[in-house]
């Protein structure tokens, strides 16, 4: 009986190793255990929490000589940070381009989510990072995943004003008429959160000319065209009218 007890609290601790990092009271009383009834245990332990460390840390650092030597060592690539983070959506919170790189070529999930709904596809867009939103595109992105908001990567794309990673998006099969939970798409953030700077000029272009619905109003049946009009977007009023908005 003693043994089998001994077998089931490995057990139970190896399971939970697996998300140290936002367990970490539980992973210390393991080990607190463990120590008593198997050293060998413990210090294996000890070593694949090293290893995990590393491997975030590696991907924070742009390190992908590093990430390569933590994952031969038998570190988890889906690992997880205090945040849900993986190492993948770590290294593109930092841009770490080659760390992910080396991330995705050795199959770390692009569309794995943390704790707010964000994932390295959805945060790359969102932000701007395009040379690893294209990494992702090119690895199983999920189009169609929405963030916390309920929205596709391309509508907070196109609010924070990032025209080269809208334009990237544009030529992928993504839904540019996709309405989040504000009620707003991709278009209407642009103007409602824009400035109607060339930047966001630019953006309705890239949208108008990629067929967006100009007339699709938001949650309170107010136009585009009617909220560029009110915001004084003379340019993008123009646009959108050239185009047949009403």
């Amino acid at each position: 009986m003693e043994i089998l007890r001994r077998k089931k609290t490995e057990s139970a601790c190896r399971k939970r190793l697996i998300d140290y990092v936002s367990a970490l009271p539980v992973i210390l009383f393991c080990l607190i255990f463990a120590t008593a009834t198997n050293p060998g245990l413990s210090r294996a332990s000890e070593s694949l929490m090293t290893k995990e460390m590393q491997l975030l840390g590696a991907a924070a650092s742009n390190d992908a000589a590093g990430i390569g030597a933590t994952l031969a060592g038998g570190a988890d690539i889906e690992t997880r940070d205090s945040q849900g983070r993986t190492a993948l959506l770590v290294a593109t919170h930092h841009n770490a381009i080659e760390a992910a790189r080396a991330l995705i070529d050795a199959g770390a999930d692009v569309n794995a989510k943390d704790n707010i709904s964000d994932s390295p596809y959805l945060y790359a867009g969102a932000e701007g990072r395009l040379e690893i939103l294209r990494l992702t595109l090119a690895n199983g992105a999920d189009l169609g995943s929405v963030n916390r908001y309920g929205g596709t990567a391309l509508i907070p794309a196109a609010h924070h004003g990032h025209v080269e990673t809208v334009r990237e998006l544009l030529q992928t099969g993504i839904d540019i008429d996709h309405v989040n939970n504000l009620g707003w798409t991709a278009l209407l953030e642009a103007i409602i959160l824009g400035n109607g700077s060339h930047t966001y000029i630019e953006i309705v272009r890239l949208l108008i000319e990629a067929g967006a619905d100009l007339n699709l109003a938001d949650g309170e049946g107010i136009s585009p065209l009617a909220h560029a009009t009110s915001q004084n977007y003379t340019e993008i009023a123009s646009l959108l009218r050239q185009a047949g908005a009403r």
